[in-house]
């Protein structure tokens, strides 16, 4: 072996060795990424990802241990009437329908929506509920109108979950073949048993205080309840049955106080933001990309709640941060 093939053999093996080396203590692109991702992140979110966003909140800090988190949980509208009316800061709002930030916020206060989760309608109750044993998709309606027996619903105008509820009731009216029956529900649930939020009720039913909820499957599953699953034509699950849920119209509070909006039933897709003016709007980013990938997708399964593979963005795309293009459809 000549002096030059010593030489280029000596380079190599030295390559290796510090490759090897650099491996074993993280390599050089692990010394910045992690270290260099580090703030607070103020999230605005839908109360039925409370325990998602403390799950994500927590894998997303294993990575990232300089990362803090200030999650705030509300209605849906509420919510985004946060950033709209009362001009708060947030670096994300994570809806439970997407048509929220359509309408409360694009375009003045963020640009673009991406869709990343399903859910669908369910009746939570416990064991000490009242006709526990004898409830079921076919006849939820005649107990729940039963003397005595007290059920409840977020308020439509600050939680997507009360609107939905009352989309149910109407849908239920046509599917059951039952006139009246829109009206005989919301009659048997009086205004306190209406809550800002659906999670608010969950205390209501562990105390005895409530026998049924309008709640989500996924805050059902999240917190060991028991639940009646509605049949797929009122449930708000399937987009196959989309045309059907159109049917159902709900008046809510609008955009600006004191107007109203019309809220048309459709299958339940939860949807993601970054508001215009975040504080911190890299971090955010970052946050995004770990919630439509791989690991956010699998907590969002653990919990109950079915992510969109891939997540769909509709309003904004052209404005889309190219980080998420790879992750949208």
């Amino acid at each position: 072996m000549n002096e030059s093939s010593k030489l280029r053999l000596r380079s190599s093996i030295v390559a290796v060795v510090l490759a090897l080396v650099l491996a074993s203590c993280g390599g050089p692109a692990d010394t910045g990424g992690d270290d260099e991702l580090a703030g607070n992140l103020i999230i605005f979110h839908a109360g039925s990802l409370t325990v998602p966003v403390d799950e994500l909140a927590a894998a997303f800090r294993e990575q990232y241990p300089g990362v803090t988190f200030e999650a705030e949980a509300s209605g849906s509208n509420a919510a985004a009437r946060k950033i709209s009316e009362l001009g708060r800061e947030a670096d994300l709002l994570m809806s439970a329908d997407y048509t929220v930030i359509d309408s409360l916020l694009i375009p003045d206060f963020a640009s673009w929506n991406v869709r990343f989760a399903r859910n669908t309608m369910v009746i939570a109750y416990t064991e000490e509920s009242l006709y526990a044993g004898e409830i079921t998709a076919g006849n939820w309606y005649q107990i729940l109108t039963r003397d005595g027996v007290i059920y409840g619903h977020s308020d439509p105008d600050a939680d997507p979950c009360g609107y939905r509820t009352l989309m149910v009731w109407q849908l239920a009216e046509n599917y059951y073949d039952e006139p009246g029956l829109d009206d005989l529900l919301e009659e048997h649930c009086p205004p306190e048993n209406v809550r800002p939020k659906s999670v608010e009720l969950i205390a209501l039913l562990e105390s005895g205080d409530m026998d049924y909820a309008y709640e989500y499957r996924s805050v059902a599953v999240q917190h060991g309840l028991e639940y009646i699953e509605l049949p797929e034509e009122i449930n708000l699950c399937c987009v196959e049955h989309a045309d059907l849920y159109a049917e159902a119209e709900v008046e809510i509070a609008g955009a600006e106080p004191g107007t109203t909006m019309t809220m048309v039933g459709k299958p339940i897709v939860y949807g993601v933001t970054i508001p215009h003016g975040a504080p911190s709007p890299e971090l955010a980013l970052a946050f995004v990309q770990f919630l439509l990938g791989p690991e956010g997708q699998a907590i969002m399964e653990g919990q109950g709640q079915p992510p969109l593979v891939p997540a769909v963005v509709g309003t904004g795309r052209e404005v889309l941060p190219e980080e998420l293009l790879d992750l949208v459809n």
